[in-house]
């Protein structure tokens, strides 16, 4: 089978760990691959999938092969593959719009964000790069708060025919706009922001689903999230977390039967813990009444490695973005997009939008 053809938008942590689990699980079959759900989907598994393009402003990744780049400052992820051979793609300069917070400037020299002195793209001269090498899917790993830049990209895009995949909190799958354009130009799209395999939110709604079926009654909840990736750091900018807590907020509240008031409902970032590196820390409380209006609570800790947690997601949402092109499915995967993201066009239950991927995979 020939390889599944992506580019990708943003040489972060999240990068970092999805080129290196292809390299990783190459040679492996479905008994030794740990931390797959789906080893093969239509046929394709981890390691039919190839980078071919990649997009960065940080001088230190931009115009270096893509399997050097992710391994450069300040990415800090795990290193879980010992050698990546050069994957003869180099990072290309990207536009900058709103992609990086101007703050992580002032930040010690590993964390520093460091503006590369190139040229800008035009997007004709974006557009052009993913038809050159054969782009069949594009993912969005900008920033936090990148909304200018996510809305070029998808725009890149629509205009070159890539599939996109929006794993980031700026609305263009649950947009309805957007969603009728690639609707329109018969183009997979699978959004908005990526949940992790297994992260704060969803844990965090299966928790709450518990409660719901047990016939407890949820009166006050919070999660609190802390790291030292990028990812954090960016967000101690809060003009640039609205759509973040948003995304995360409606992704719990969807699965409550009684709907929390905003001030007895607190998701979102809290803060940067700079030698946390990309480990994440998650702290959920959830308080509410049983039988005989009895309160009672829970707490919860959460620590992870926050970027190969959602590497599986994104395997999986490429894969199945290639067989909507294979099968001429175009606009939003509403199934895939209800499982795999945190703020789809239509949410369901955890369980229910598993069978409608499965069944997504068996109809198309």
């Amino acid at each position: 089978m020939e390889p599944i053809k992506i580019g990708i938008v943003g040489v972060g942590n999240c990068a970092s760990s999805l080129l290196q689990g292809i390299s990783y699980y190459r040679g492996k079959n479905n008994i030794d691959a740990i931390g797959i759900l789906n080893w093969s989907i239509n046929g394709y598994t981890p390691a039919d999938i190839e980078v071919v393009s990649a997009f960065d402003i940080d001088r230190r990744k931009v115009d270096k092969d893509i399997h050097d780049a992710i391994f450069e400052r300040p990415n800090c992820t795990k290193k879980f593959v010992n050698h990546l051979p050069h994957a003869e793609v180099n990072v290309s300069m990207g536009k900058v719009l709103d992609g990086f917070s101007e703050h992580m400037k002032n930040y010690e020299s590993n964390y520093t964000f460091l503006l590369a002195d190139k040229k800008e793209p035009t997007k004709s001269d974006i557009v052009q790069i993913l038809k050159n090498t054969g782009t069949e899917i594009l993912l969005n790993y900008l920033p936090v708060g990148s909304e200018k830049a996510t809305r070029f990209y998808a725009e890149c895009a629509l205009e070159a025919g890539v599939s996109f995949i929006n794993n980031i909190p700026v609305f263009i799958a649950s947009d309805p706009s957007w969603a009728e354009r690639f609707k329109s130009r018969g183009i997979p799209l699978i959004g908005d922001d990526i949940k992790s395999q297994l992260g704060a939110t969803i844990v965090h709604r299966a928790l709450t689903s518990l409660f719901e079926k047990r016939g407890v009654r949820v009166e006050k909840t919070y999660q609190i999230n802390t790291g030292g990736n990028t990812d954090f750091l960016n967000m101690l900018d809060r003009k640039r977390v609205h759509q973040k807590k948003q995304s995360k907020t409606e992704a719990v509240r969807a699965v409550m039967n009684n709907k929390l008031e905003d001030r007895n409902m607190h998701i979102g970032p809290s803060d940067y813990v700079p030698w946390l590196n990309d480990n994440k820390v998650c702290f959920i409380r959830m308080e509410g009444s049983i039988f005989g209006n009895i309160p009672m609570s829970v707490e919860l800790r959460l620590s992870v490695e926050d970027s190969p947690n959602s590497a599986g997601a994104a395997i999986d949402c490429i894969r199945l973005c290639k067989l909507a092109i294979e099968r001429n499915i175009g606009g939003v995967l509403e199934a895939p997009s209800a499982y795999y993201c945190k703020h789809p066009p239509v949410q369901y239950t955890d369980d229910l939008a598993f069978s409608l991927v499965e069944d997504f995979i068996l109809k198309g």
